[in-house]
């Protein structure tokens, strides 16, 4: 059995027995003295136990009158070893994430899931040595507009913003309603109706440079309607105008590309000589002219003609620089 379910049969015992004698939970269990030590070690220390060692009666027992201190509870014998690693796991990418992100809320949590988990196998130590996030191009994310972008999302609740839009060079005072949070290519959006613009709109959270919740109900849009305006894009990009591209990936390429998910509607094939097509939906090329662009000469733009002048001008221009 493995240490939480020890935990619990340590407590089943004492529970029943009442004096319970070392050898008695050495057969038990099937562990060594030093197991069972380390064992009582971590039931007093960690989860507050209230065990004794009675000498008159030559074995252990719960203290009859634990009134002081912390409450003594088992939360990690509901747990078996598979889903305790799970919870390890959750734990690091909540870390991992964003280190500080709604800090004050899941700090606690976080103390309170390291106890439940510290009956398992698996220390939250060995966790965080072993398992490892690596973030690319991730922008940090003010964590005081986070929280309270994130309050008004959940109340529903209207919130005046101050967007700064990076391509213009200039910002806008708004009032939106909140629909949805999105962590995306390791950076956080917000989906919102722009009560400004009339219309679904996705800004970049790290590019609000204020946000005020407001007392009015915010308007909601239904989730069917939301997937169906970001699904006709590609991307955090989205718009009415849709175009087909097609690409084609060399047969190197290819081997990685065809298990990729690109877009929710994509069509893959392959070709004879062992090339890959893939079409795929867009209504704002700039984040598929990226994507495409890292593939460099492994991949061709077939069409739609203008995405493919595209792709052509930025090669040259980057090629004037050489």
């Amino acid at each position: 059995m493995d240490r939480s379910e020890r935990f619990y049969k340590i407590d089943q015992m004492l529970s029943a027995r009442g004096i319970v004698p070392i050898e008695a939970f050495m057969a038990e269990l099937g562990i060594s003295l030093a197991t069972f030590k380390r064992d009582l070690e971590y039931l007093r220390d960690r989860l507050n136990a209230p065990i004794i060692w009675d000498r008159d009666a030559g074995g252990y027992r719960y203290e009859s009158k634990h009134t002081s201190g912390p409450a003594f509870s088992l939360p990690g014998i509901w747990f078996n070893a598979s889903e305790a690693h799970a919870l390890l796991l959750i734990q690091k990418l909540l870390k991992d994430i964003h280190p500080g992100l709604l800090g004050p809320q899941i700090e606690p949590l976080q103390a309170r899931l390291k106890a439940l988990l510290g009956s398992a196998d698996h220390s939250a130590d060995e966790v965080e040595k072993r398992f490892r996030m690596i973030h690319a191009a991730k922008r940090i994310t003010p964590l005081k507009h986070f929280e309270v972008i994130a309050s008004a999302t959940l109340s529903r609740k209207q919130l005046r913003i101050v967007h700064y839009n990076r391509e213009r060079n200039e910002a806008t005072e708004r009032v939106i309603s909140p629909q949805q949070i999105v962590f995306y290519r390791d950076n956080w959006y917000l989906d919102a109706w722009c009560h400004l613009r009339k219309g679904i709109r996705s800004f970049s959270i790290d590019a609000i440079t204020a946000a005020e919740m407001l007392d009015e109900r915010a308007k909601d849009i239904k989730a069917s309607e939301l997937r169906d305006y970001f699904e006709k894009g590609y991307g955090i990009f989205s718009g009415s105008k849709v175009q087909w591209a097609k690409l084609r990936f060399s047969p190197a390429r290819a081997r990685w590309v065809a298990n990729e998910s690109w877009h929710p509607k994509q069509r893959g094939s392959y070709e004879p000589d062992g090339s890959y097509l893939l079409e795929l939906p867009y209504a704002d090329d700039r984040e598929l002219l990226m994507d495409v662009m890292r593939h460099g000469n492994e991949v061709e733009v077939l069409a739609p003609q203008q995405l493919r002048g595209r792709i052509k001008g930025i090669l040259k221009a980057a090629l004037e620089k050489y």
